[in-house]
């Protein structure tokens, strides 16, 4: 067994301390208003990232040939948590969405577990080789996209139907599978987009800013105002003007407008350039990795790990309509984070044994 892989650890925890200080750094304000204690948010993280380095240093040592005989239970308990969130008294309503469940000390957000539990399923069920699976898969995929359309999430829906997809053609599925399905799905989407009146707002802002400063656009003008704040190298740390409550979500979602304003455009890119490279070696383990499911499963999560980075950076450069999908390791939240940190432990173990 080879040693740990550094060179997948170290910008990874680079990032996530990146992120504790950011996060403070955009929160103290908002913090202090709401909370009177300007190190509200910094508690928190704090705590999910110490739960998160804990289970990265487990799944890093625990042989992830061990998924495979446990790949059913933990799709069945994806699945049910995933309909527990509708369950009243369970299911927290937020923002008109239900996306989590209250464990009472903390909130629970299945969709982000599913992301891995889908990996793990679809990896051990294609690594059997069997054939004509392709109804079956597209039936299992429709149902989980279903209960996350629910919530309403479709960005966490983009997401799984990434991964869904990738797993499938990296098991060595013809692409001709799905030529007449791509169109259908995509059609799907945009009625979707139309029906919910969110969605539709934040399609028409994205196709034209020159909307009301205070309507649906507000948000998008403000990241936009924080990205040509920073120029080229920055306004420097700690000096950003959009955390003063003029950016939402400035710790969740929009957290690289605050990045991209203290650091300018050099700071960001190199930023960017450590998300990269963390893709480029979730990529390289799994086409090292000894076994078929080995290969799937490292596939399958850095897929879902790119899909969250491409799809919140895209969003806050306006390249795609605003969508509630957090930065990997650096925005603020419990249960994205630990996932992602049990990823990424996983995947050291498949480098370990490539």
């Amino acid at each position: 067994m080879k040693k740990l892989d550094f060179l997948l650890l170290i910008p990874v925890l680079f990032l996530t301390l990146f992120g504790l200080f950011m996060i403070y750094d955009a929160s103290s304000f908002v913090a202090f208003r709401d909370f009177a204690d300007k190190y509200h948010y910094l508690k928190d993280q704090s705590f999910w990232i110490l739960g998160g380095l804990f289970f990265l240093g487990f799944f890093s040592l625990f042989d992830y040939h061990r998924f495979y005989n446990l790949a059913v239970p933990i799709m069945v308990a994806s699945l049910a948590l995933l309909m527990l969130v509708f369950v009243p008294g369970v299911g927290i309503k937020l923002l008109g969405a239900h996306r989590w469940i209250n464990l009472h000390f903390t909130l629970l957000q299945p969709s982000e577990f599913v992301k891995l539990s889908l990996a793990i399923y679809l990896s051990a069920w294609f690594s059997k080789k069997e054939k004509g699976v392709i109804w079956s898969f597209l039936m299992l995929l429709g149902v989980i996209l279903f209960l996350i359309m629910l919530e309403p999430d479709m960005g966490t829906a983009m997401i799984v139907l990434a991964e869904g997809i990738a797993i499938y053609f990296l098991s060595g599925a013809s692409v001709s599978y799905f030529l007449g399905i791509v169109p259908a799905i995509g059609i799907l989407g945009l009625i979707l987009v139309i029906l919910e009146p969110y969605r539709l707002e934040r399609l028409k802002t994205f196709l034209d800013f020159n909307q009301s400063a205070q309507g649906s656009s507000y948000h998008v003008r403000q990241i936009l105002i924080a990205l040509g704040s920073g120029g080229l190298t920055g306004v420097g740390l700690g000096n950003s003007l959009q955390k003063f409550a003029y950016l939402p979500e400035n710790t969740t979602d929009s957290i690289f407008a605050i990045i991209a304003e203290e650091l300018g455009f050099v700071g960001s890119l190199f930023i960017i350039g450590i998300f990269i490279f963390i893709i480029y070696r979730g990529f390289y383990i799994a086409t090292h990795s000894r076994d078929t499911f080995g290969k799937l499963l490292a596939g399958g999560i850095t897929t879902f790990l790119a899909m969250q980075i491409i799809i919140n950076l895209a969003a806050q450069t306006a390249l795609l309509p605003l969508t509630g999908i957090p930065l990997p390791f650096i925005s603020y939240g419990g249960s994205a984070l630990i996932i992602n940190l049990c990823a990424i432990g996983i995947l050291l173990n498949i480098s370990r044994q490539s």
